[in-house]
């Protein structure tokens, strides 16, 4: 009741302090009070003081003066030749045994005859003596020369009873000012002490007041008295206090309707109040008790009861009471909405949670039964369940989900075309309309009884005496209904009120299963796209023996791809790469990389070099991805178009005659090395930055290494590594594992690695390729260093033709000796030393010319008038493949020939040339 105060001014929970509390002010009033009293109380001990001080100075002096005026022989001596001499002495020895400040004998005629200060004896006193040369003793407090001073005069009387002269004795002023002050440490101690006690005794009164008002200020205590009152008797429940001797100490105005009090009730034991004996009895027992329904005449009272002295039986308690009477009528229907909401709730969580379109359909049932339906069955549109946009009649449907209490139910069964020809019929009229149709009594639904006769005795001999029939709309379209059945299981038949929650219901389910169906039609649009794009069948080669598998991820396909490009010299190009994002946009944008990679592979590019290449073009394909101001907005409720921001890739060169194997990574996963002993390592590569990060300034590194005969190179994305269970290195160690077993083919590392690495639902996409190393026997290379002199090419020329002959290769010999002599003559001429020949017997013919140039020969069409110009041209039309291939210095000029001459396409129709004929032919 005093969460309304306003307590914006205070400090921690909003609460005054200090001087702005109630106890701050009272403490601030007493500690005021306190020390005006002390100081009124120093000043008139100090005023006092000074009095007392001044009256003693004053007692003292004159009765000093008496004294010595009186003495014997004073007379006599004021009538000697000389006063000062006689008295001088009695009058020092006087005032320092009375303790005064001064004692002087004056004459009548006020002249001194002695003085403390003899430099004062014969001057004239000063002052008002008159009364004492009358006769009159007096004192005053006397200000002038020397000193100001408390004093006493006294008159000296001659036997006659004459004035001879006068004594003046006194105390000085500052004497005693000095002796006030004296007494003042003990006055301000005093006052100090009572200074303390004061204000210790308002902080304990303060401290005990700030206890009792809660550190409250004034105003905002007269805020909580106002709330209190407001609230008290405001609230629609009853409050009663009743004290620790068991009277009553509050009630509210609600309390006072419902107990039907006295106006006089305060104060009153509760056993006087009337109250029903339970209830009474209740309030005095200390007893706690927690919305404990209380008979009050004709009312149910829900009761609280809760001790206010921490449970002690005689602490007293407070009781709040509330009318349940109208409450307990509307507590069926509560609980069935709450029971509703629930199961709304549970629908949003329960359906969708695959984008599986049947079973989206199969968790609806599943959610409706029981606490809804006793069974339920789902149909929907043949295109949909494939993915497809929802098309044709919608009188014939699938039945896609049934779920029952209970099996052996007549409903047909998952699978059945359920049709819908009868326009009577509750599923009819439904998907006519738009809406939920409801069919109390099934027993006298003559429509839905002449869609099946037989099937509908049956139903209803079976228990079935309720439906309510719902279609499934998304986006104004039908894409099925569901409908929802009561059996004996739940006598209650469905009413009105429950229309509306099966629309809600299906509803959420219409909305889950047409995303599932978007979802199902652009994955099988991406998956075959994503498979045309990749390659089918592998190209031949000799470097390596090649295994490879693609499986597109469950939630959505992505752009992973691998590759396997002959390149010349029998090397061989192992690509794994992977594509960011997922989609059609994703495997598109996969399928322009490896055509990329496909022509680039053409330049016979080192793999740092083509990944810097790749970076390039990514950046470009990325600018044409971004979208254009018409693009931000969604067209056809698809939404916008998911874009790729960059991609990875593993570029592998494998040279089947050295062994020689070259790689690169662009923030890809490194290959797996499986050597022929069944060891397994991961070769360290330099790290690369992904494709299209717009680091164009950090080239590409690559790493060198070398394969032994029967070693496999195992290269994957990261699918197969990680999920959400799995992470990359626990993934590794697993892999290591798996492939820590020799003798076993390509073909089967690669079902063995998926057998023990495939999730049950794979997050992402998985690329795996597998390559077994190969190497081209050594009898089947020939390698010659060529001295820088054209007569060099006919013995070359000659060793050739002779290994040639060994190799069996006499039919091609020619052709392969008309290359050879252009290739050589050439680079003796044009190149730069030191020029080598290679020759390589695989599936064709290789032959091999390096020089360390690196000029690039061009191919050219000598006229009839040239004398030169046709050596390269004529390399080109002998040979299969020709091409040029540039390494760290120098260039190695290569040629293929078909080892049947026929295949050279016009080879054998060339006739017999004489190759010396062609040694002078330029390039």
């Amino acid at each position: 009741m005093t969460g309304g105060a306003d307590r914006s001014a205070g400090g921690p929970q909003g609460r005054p302090t200090g001087l702005r509390s109630v106890a701050g002010q009272v403490f601030a009033l007493q500690a005021l009070i306190a020390l005006l009293i002390i100081a009124a109380a120093a000043l008139a001990l100090v005023l006092q003081g000074r009095y007392d001080s001044e009256r003693e100075a004053r007692n003292r002096s004159l009765a000093v003066a008496e004294g010595f005026a009186h003495a014997p022989g004073l007379a006599e001596a004021l009538r000697s030749p000389d006063p000062t001499a006689a008295l001088q002495a009695r009058a020092e020895a006087a005032r320092i045994g009375s303790g005064v400040d001064f004692v002087t004998v004056l004459a009548p005629d006020g002249a001194r005859y002695t003085d403390s200060d003899p430099s004062l004896i014969g001057q004239r006193a000063q002052g008002d003596i008159a009364r004492a040369r009358a006769g009159q003793a007096f004192t005053e407090v006397y200000r002038g020369a020397p000193h100001d001073a408390v004093r006493a005069v006294v008159p000296v009387r001659a036997a006659d009873g004459t004035v001879v002269g006068m004594v003046a004795s006194g105390v000085e002023v500052e004497t005693v000012g000095q002796a006030v002050e004296g007494r003042l440490p003990v006055l301000l101690g005093a006052a100090a002490g009572g200074l303390v006690i004061a204000v210790g005794g308002a902080g304990l009164v303060s401290a005990r007041l700030r206890r009792q008002t809660h550190g409250l200020g004034p105003a905002e205590m007269t805020r909580l008295k106002e709330h209190h009152e407001a609230v008290l008797h405001s609230v629609k429940e009853g409050v009663v206090i009743v004290g620790a001797d068991g009277r009553l100490l509050l009630a509210n105005d609600e309390a006072r309707r419902l107990l039907r009090l006295p106006a006089d009730a305060e104060r009153r034991h509760v056993a006087d109040l009337g109250l029903e004996p339970a209830t009474a009895e209740l309030l005095v027992s200390g007893r706690a008790v927690t919305d404990e329904v209380r008979a009050a005449g004709d009312r149910l009272l829900a009761v609280n009861v809760r001790p206010t002295a921490d449970g002690a039986p005689d602490g007293g308690c407070v009781m709040t009471m509330r009318d349940t009477t109208e409450l307990a009528a509307l507590t069926g229907r509560a609980e069935v909405a709450r029971g509703r909401l629930r199961l709304l709730y549970e629908a949003g969580t329960r359906i969708g949670t695959t984008l599986d379109v049947v079973r989206t359909a199969e968790e609806l049932s599943e959610v409706a039964v029981p606490r809804f339906a006793d069974f339920v069955t789902v149909e929907l549109l043949d295109p949909v369940v494939r993915g497809e946009e929802p098309s044709g009649a919608f009188t014939e449907m699938r039945r896609t989900a049934l779920t029952g209490v209970r099996g052996g139910s007549p409903l047909q069964p998952v699978g059945d075309l359920i049709r819908f020809v009868v326009p009577t019929t509750p599923m009819a009229s439904a998907l006519d309309e738009g809406r939920a149709v409801l069919q109390a009594d099934l027993a006298s639904a003559q429509g839905w009884r002449v869609q099946d006769p037989e099937g509908a005795a049956e139903a209803v001999a079976y228990g079935l005496h309720s439906l309510l029939t719902v279609p499934l709309l998304a986006r104004g379209v039908v894409l099925g209904m569901a409908n929802f059945w009561r059996a004996a299981d739940t006598p209650e038949p469905f009413g009105e009120e429950d229309l509306s929650f099966a629309e809600e219901l299906a509803a959420r389910a219409a909305l889950a299963i047409d995303n599932a169906r978007r979802f199902t039609r652009e994955h099988t649009m991406a998956v075959a796209l994503q498979r045309s794009l990749l390659p089918r069948v592998l190209p031949d080669q000799s470097a390596v023996s090649v295994a490879h598998r693609y499986l597109p991820a469950k939630a959505g396909v992505g752009g992973d791809w691998f590759d396997v490009i002959p390149l010349p010299g029998a090397r061989v190009a192992l690509v794994v790469g992977d594509v960011v994002g997922h989609g059609v946009h994703a495997a598109a944008t996969m399928g322009r990389l490896r055509t990329a990679v496909a022509n680039f592979s053409t330049l016979d590019l080192p793999p740092e070099e083509l990944l810097g290449h790749l970076d390039e073009l990514i950046d470009r394909l990325g600018e044409e991805n971004e979208p254009g101001p018409e693009d931000g907005a969604e067209q056809d409720g698809e939404g916008p178009a998911e874009g790729s921001t960059g991609a990875t890739c593993l570029y592998v060169i494998y040279d089947p005659t050295t062994g020689d194997c070259t790689m690169s990574s662009a923030g890809h996963p490194g290959p797996a090395l499986v050597r022929p002993d069944g060891s397994v390592e991961f070769p360290a590569l330099p790290a690369g930055l992904p494709l299209g990060l717009g680091l164009g300034e950090h080239p590409f590194e690559s790493a060198r290494l070398r394969l032994e005969p029967g070693s496999k190179l195992v290269m994957f994305t990261d699918g197969l590594m990680e999920d959400r269970a799995r992470d990359f290195d626990t993934g590794l160690a697993l892999l290591r594992k798996t492939l820590s077993r020799p003798d076993r083919s390509p073909e089967q590392t690669c079902a063995d690695v998926l057998a023990a690495m495939l999730f049950p639902v794979p997050s992402d996409d998985i690329a795996l390729l597998v390559a077994g190393a190969r190497r081209i026997p050594a009898d089947r290379i020939a390698e010659w260093e060529v001295a820088g002199d054209p007569s060099a090419v006919s013995p070359v020329r000659n060793e050739a033709a002779a290994r040639l002959a060994a190799w069996g290769l006499e039919e091609v010999g020619f052709t392969a000796e008309l290359v050879l002599s252009e290739l050589i003559t050439n680079a003796i001429r044009y190149g730069k030393p030191p020029v080598r020949v290679r020759l390589v017997y695989d599936r064709a013919l290789i032959c091999e010319v390096s020089d360390g140039s690196s000029t690039s020969p061009h191919l050219r069409h000598a006229t009839d008038t040239d004398e030169g110009g046709r050596g390269l041209f004529l390399v080109a039309q002998f040979a299969q493949r020709w091409g040029t291939r540039y390494a760290r210095r120098g260039k190695t000029i290569w040629a293929e020939l078909p080892v049947t001459p026929d295949e050279a396409g016009g080879v054998a129709a060339a006739g017999p040339v004489d190759p010396d004929a062609l040694e002078d032919l330029a390039w």
